[in-house]
């Protein structure tokens, strides 16, 4: 009997999807399972007569696969993920290669990374998006871990992944050791951002006064063809809201419970985002917008407790429609710009060696914020690698300047309409602060926290020059005011 050209563990709804589709583009798969009922499900149902050899032993996995042995693990991240690769390491060769394609903790996986490198043994944390219908048809992948060992699947990778529609496969070595698992969680991050404005939106079109089926309409006129918001995440929003529910004349959409919950990925990204000290308050914005949405007995009380009434009137239909398309794309720059920026101080943190336009460029299909959008942001990076942030990218600097009051007279009118547009009020204050040149809120946090801690400041050169104050040699000037001390003396601060 022929060898398997990969193994994979974990035959959820993910796990079987993908082993359908490396089986379609004509490898031969061994798949195993913890549950040998699932393995027997599957081989004698939906991969019947197909090149999908069924194990039900680790052993008999290892034995089956041509060497160098290539085995992705599909299941949940965290200990499974730990408890496969301690079981599989003894069984294995130098040489041989495990693909982590779970939703893994970047710093997990370096850990593996560096752990299983110690024993010969390579290692590829691989972000997978796209659902099982990515999984199945093909998914955007972002594999991270040694060169080497990427070259051993690039080949089935590239098979595998959607396709751009100029024909390019949505893949590519990403960098070094976690790099993979980092750009899938800001993908995730980005995701949570572009649902939440797109539901603020929605909310909006709700509160003055529309029926699902007219929003519906709306959204499927913003996917049209040649919009700046055609996206996927569009097209299904369009297709969901006007699905009838079953067993009466109302609309799914305001049957289902107003509660999102979530798997850790939007978290992960804003805790990074912590470490890293760079702001993505969109991202963030919708991760404490699902928050808020689980504890549905809560608001329910404060509904009560506190009976908040608003009165709108509205502007004509056209118009606001118009002010939310335009307010949601200059939002979504804001957002896609804190994520971009958020890969850019890893890549120099971690090593990850990063190329911006490459990962935007393998966003385009597959995933599941695939977008047309991407397109512009892969010509951006392409035009300037050294861009200092997305939105001096001349495209979308030049939309931003021209429309920012867009954006401010729509959360006004949401407002007012008793919409909670909190992603959309973040990305216009993301937008402010970035482009401020003097930021009077940090001017006076500085003097309170130099007066009640004696922390110090640094000093600008006045309005006109608002530069820092720099040593001959090049460093930061720092300074502190006695503020209890008589004619409180400033003095410079020397280190």
């Amino acid at each position: 009997m022929s060898k398997a050209n990969i193994g994979l563990i974990g035959l959820e709804v993910m796990g079987r999807s993908l082993a359908l589709n490396i089986e379609s583009k004509g490898y031969t798969v061994a798949v195993f399972n913890r549950t040998a009922e699932k393995t027997r499900a599957f081989v004698e149902g939906p991969a019947r007569n197909k090149k999908i050899i069924a194990t039900y032993d680790l052993k008999d996995l290892v034995a089956a696969l041509e060497s160098p042995r290539k085995i992705m693990l599909m299941v949940k991240e965290g200990e499974p993920v730990d408890n496969f690769i301690s079981q599989l390491v003894p069984l294995l060769a130098p040489g041989d290669l495990i693909i982590d394609g779970g939703n893994s903790f970047f710093k997990d996986t370096m850990r593996r990374n560096t752990m299983l490198a110690d024993k010969g043994i390579l290692f590829i944390g691989t972000g997978v998006s796209g659902g099982e219908e990515g999984a199945l048809k093909g998914p955007a992948m972002m594999p991270g871990g040694q060169r080497d060992a990427y070259n051993l699947v690039e080949k089935i990778f590239r098979s595998i992944s959607a396709k751009a529609y100029d024909g390019e496969p949505c893949v590519d070595y990403i960098g070094p050791h976690g790099a993979g698992h980092f750009v899938k969680m800001v993908h995730n991050g980005i995701e949570y951002g572009d649902m939440e404005l797109i539901g603020e939106c929605v909310w909006f079109f709700k509160n003055i006064g529309m029926e699902a089926s007219e929003i519906a309409d709306i959204m499927a006129e913003w996917n049209s063809e040649k919009d700046v918001l055609r996206s996927y995440l569009i097209e299904i929003t369009a297709d969901s809201m006007k699905q009838p529910h079953q067993g009466s004349d109302e609309y799914l959409v305001d049957r289902v419970a107003d509660i999102t919950r979530m798997k850790g990925t939007g978290t992960w990204t804003v805790q990074s985002a912590l470490e890293l000290l760079v702001p993505i308050p969109t991202i963030a914005a919708a991760v404490f917008s699902r928050e808020m949405s689980q504890d549905k007995g809560l608001r329910l009380a404060m509904s009560k407790a506190v009976p908040i009434s608003f009165e709108f009137k509205a502007k004509s239909k056209k118009e606001l429609i118009k002010l939310a398309h335009d307010a949601l794309y200059i939002s979504k720059i804001s957002s896609y710009a804190q994520g971009m920026a958020l890969l850019e101080a890893a890549s120099k943190a971690y090593n990850f060696q990063l190329n911006l336009g490459r990962i935007a460029k393998i966003w385009r299909a597959g995933c599941i914020i695939r977008a047309q959008f991407l397109d512009e942001i892969t010509d951006a990076y392409e035009t300037n690698p050294d861009l200092p942030n997305l939105l001096a990218a001349p495209k979308f600097s030049r939309f931003v300047v021209k429309n920012i009051d867009t954006l401010a007279s729509f959360i006004e009118v949401a407002h007012r309409a008793g919409v909670p547009a909190l992603a959309m009020d973040v990305s216009y204050d993301y937008i402010l602060q970035l482009t401020s040149r003097i930021m009077v809120s940090a001017q006076v946090a500085a003097l309170q926290r130099d007066y009640f801690g004696a922390h110090g400041y640094f000093k600008i050169g006045g309005k006109k020059k608002p530069e820092i104050l720099q040593s001959p040699e090049g460093k930061a000037r720092e300074f502190h005011t006695q503020w209890l001390v008589a004619g409180r003396p400033e003095t410079e601060i020397t280190k």
